[in-house]
């Protein structure tokens, strides 16, 4: 459904690459986490599925069709898109915020209504009590739930994620990694997710692609990561929490 065919990104003419040479095949239906630290390359590889950047080298298919060949505002709203930072409009109604996209695809107003309060039951905000609110009046967390309800409003095949919690406390970010996971099995949708937390790539994804200096250092499922590293770097990456985990469990 997602294909990287050798594909490079560099802003400086090829004498640093922030993507390098990366091969990769998302299929459909799947969860797909990119982990990896910062510059390691994760994020600029997910702005290039919907044409936010453009590789230097190689290319990118989507549904069989380089994404070159697609215009990209098109191919944006093809493709749901959540991030850290959120990105509600302030001055917009939850309502309004989650139906953007739609109302830009020329739905009718009924549809978009019908739409909007499908999702917002989805991410538990029921629509009676949240769909006239502002995003100020809601919390961090009960806001990301409305990014990704944005994202999915157009009933997108894609949603790329990056790093959407990584703001947040550790209690809403583990309740919303469990919704996640039961949105996972609703919407049946091909994901590709963001993240530097190795919990949290081993709890959401079906398989992680682990990212350094640019390029794949591993792919595969979580059991295969952590029973069979590729490299020292990967081994020595889930050495730490494995450390973490057991010092715990002493503690207990």
């Amino acid at each position: 459904m997602i294909k990287f065919s050798a594909v490079s990104k560099s802003y400086d003419g090829g004498a640093t690459f922030s993507v390098k040479n990366l091969d990769l095949s998302v299929q459909q239906g799947e969860f797909l986490v990119l982990l990896g630290s910062s510059g390691s390359g994760k994020s600029t590889a997910l702005k290039l599925i919907n044409r936010l950047i453009d590789p230097s080298m190689g290319t990118i298919a989507v549904a069989g069709v380089d994404i070159k060949e697609q215009d990209p505002v098109s191919l944006r709203r093809k493709i749901g898109y959540v991030f850290q930072e959120i990105g509600l409009f302030p001055h917009m109604t939850i309502e309004e915020n989650v139906g953007m996209v739609p109302n830009l695809l020329g739905w009718s107003k009924d549809r978009i209504k019908e739409r909007v309060g499908q999702l917002l039951k989805i991410i538990n905000l029921p629509p009676d009590q949240f769909a006239l609110r502002l995003p100020s009046q809601l919390s961090g967390g009960q806001q990301q739930r409305v990014g990704v309800a944005r994202a999915l409003a157009a009933d997108p095949e894609y949603l790329l994620m990056d790093e959407p919690f990584g703001a947040l406390d550790a209690v809403t970010r583990d309740s919303l990694q469990q919704e996640m996971l039961t949105l996972k099995k609703q919407l049946n949708k091909t994901i590709v997710f963001v993240t530097h937390d190795l919990f949290e790539a081993l709890t959401l994804a079906d398989r992680i692609g682990i990212m350094q200096n640019g390029e794949l250092e591993q792919l595969g499922t979580p059991t295969e990561i952590l029973n069979h590293p590729a490299s020292q770097f990967v081994d020595d990456l889930f050495a730490r929490p494995a450390r973490q985990l057991a010092a715990f469990h002493a503690l207990l």
